[in-house]
């Protein structure tokens, strides 16, 4: 048998849950490109969960026992947790980044046999950083708003539950996300739709911060999370970037380009940072070439030309 049936046949079937967002449904197009198995799971179907079995489920109501079933009987061997999106409330935040992981890692334990877990994890975990800093796995994370704190939380909880043997964890540490179907929920969705809202004549005012942020398209995001499925990772912290921190007035200007928009019909402010990280941050990403054999290969300006495009034809969906 081949390297990679080996492989396969280990990892069974790959279920993703929040497969409709945008991180979620771009994993399970690499999970189907790289020959997997795919289950998919969301609170409601969408056109693309189609092509793999659909199970509609909030596993943040779900009891662990009943996960579990759900998990044995669809022969999982790997989750990969694509959920979470952007809570305005702590409770949300809690809900989505917590309580779900909790009930998760609970359900993963209680099979026939030891899951892996691929957690898809936040930079913004480690907190703000200086300008200039190079975020690496042995940074203290340091989070202050309820976002960094709650999904950090999150991590951790796995990482505990993977040193005591219930479950084989990874985290995947990602910087902020664009490219296909990005949430409008996020500062360059949210643009892309009032770009897309645009009318003849009409001129669009922005408030945009003088920060600069690291950010990775969403499909290099998901190769990593497949490549994470199979390496010896367990109970790693893994950065997911491409290692660049990219002034917010750039890529705001790269979609006006994709759009087509005069410079002249777009007035840009300059605001103070709103962040859930922070104003700087730039994601060492040696290690992830190191242990999961991993490098970006879009270029950012391919990947908001994709932003733009996907967007044509689609809502984008907060990750569910």
């Amino acid at each position: 048998m081949s390297t990679r049936k080996q492989d396969e046949t280990a990892a069974g079937t790959v279920a993703v849950l929040g497969a409709t967002g945008c991180v979620g449904r771009s994993v399970c197009a690499e999970l189907l490109r790289t020959g997997h198995r795919v289950l998919a799971v969301a609170r409601h179907p969408a056109s693309h969960t189609r092509a793999h079995a659909f199970v509609p489920l909030d596993v943040a109501d779900t009891t662990p026992e009943q996960l579990a079933a759900l998990l044995d009987a669809h022969r999982v061997g790997t989750v990969i947790n694509a959920t979470g999106g952007w809570g305005t409330t702590v409770e949300e935040m809690r809900r989505a980044h917590i309580d779900l992981v909790e009930r998760l890692v609970g359900g993963c334990a209680a099979t026939s046999r030891r899951l892996r877990i691929v957690q898809m994890g936040s930079i913004h975990e480690y907190g703000p950083v200086p300008d200039g800093v190079l975020i690496d796995e042995h940074r203290e994370p340091g989070p202050l708003t309820p976002y960094g704190l709650t999904k950090r939380t999150g991590s951790e909880h796995l990482l505990a539950q993977t040193r005591a043997g219930r479950v084989d964890g990874v985290v995947l540490r990602a910087v902020n996300v664009c490219g296909p179907h990005t949430t409008t929920a996020s500062f360059l969705g949210a643009v892309v739709a009032r770009l897309r809202a645009l009318g003849p004549g009409d001129e669009l005012t922005l408030d945009v911060a003088d920060a600069r942020r690291d950010f990775v398209d969403v499909r290099d995001l998901a190769r990593a999370a497949v490549a994470a499925v199979h390496a010896p990772v367990t109970g790693l912290v893994v950065n997911i970037g491409r290692g660049e921190a990219v002034p917010m007035r750039d890529l705001v200007e790269s979609l006006f380009d994709a759009a087509g928009v005069d410079a002249t019909s777009a007035r840009l402010n300059s605001a103070e940072v709103a962040s859930k990280g922070g104003g700087w941050t730039c994601a060492d990403i040696r290690f992830a070439a190191q242990v999961l054999g991993w490098r970006p290969t879009i270029p950012l300006g391919d990947s908001v030309r994709a932003m733009w495009e996907a967007a044509a034809g689609t809502t984008s969906l907060e990750v569910s």
